[in-house]
């Protein structure tokens, strides 16, 4: 399933993930007992992973450091987690289980933003909030798919983008 999904099929069926196993269908059901806890599964190793580069210390010392080394982190996550990220957006509305972790994983990204700026840039709504945008997939996800950018233009534009929200 995850290599299916990574090499760009959004939506593959179980016969598809027996194929690439090289199973038969009544194997995939065995381990698996519907589509919805074959997602799951995925979701487990990709969060897995993602969780791995996600409690790597901050390098940098001062705030605003740590601000655009956010950027440099979550452009690598973003672009690893890109395709699973897609199939799972094709499946939000029919699966729980996608919606849940989608709301999970925004919540955990928020926290770590907020973390990493002083009091007085966390509470300030139209500060954080507008940073909490510029950092989320989604930004990344247009910059790259609809505008067409490349990796190191989308950073540099994420990164210009957050240098004048924060005044430096």
């Amino acid at each position: 399933m995850l290599e299916l999904v990574h090499a760009g099929d959004v939506a593959p069926g179980a016969e598809q993930v027996a194929e690439r196993a090289q199973v038969g269908l009544r194997t995939v059901f065995r381990h698996f007992k519907d589509m919805e806890s074959l997602y799951s599964e995925m979701a487990h190793v990709i969060e897995g992973e993602l969780r791995e580069m996600v409690r790597q210390p901050f390098k940098a010392e001062g705030w605003r450091e740590r601000i655009l080394e956010l950027i440099e982190r979550r452009s690598q996550v973003f672009e690893k987690i890109a395709p699973f990220r897609r199939a799972a957006d094709a499946h939000q509305h029919r699966s729980r289980f996608v919606a849940t972790a989608h709301g999970r994983l925004a919540a955990e990204a928020r926290e770590i933003l907020k973390r990493q700026l002083p009091e007085e840039v966390a509470r300030d709504p139209a500060k954080f909030e507008t940073l909490d945008l510029l950092l989320s997939y989604e930004a990344w996800s247009r910059l790259r798919r609809e505008q067409a950018m490349n990796p190191k233009r989308a950073r540099e534009v994420l990164d210009a983008a957050v240098r004048r929200v924060l005044d430096f």
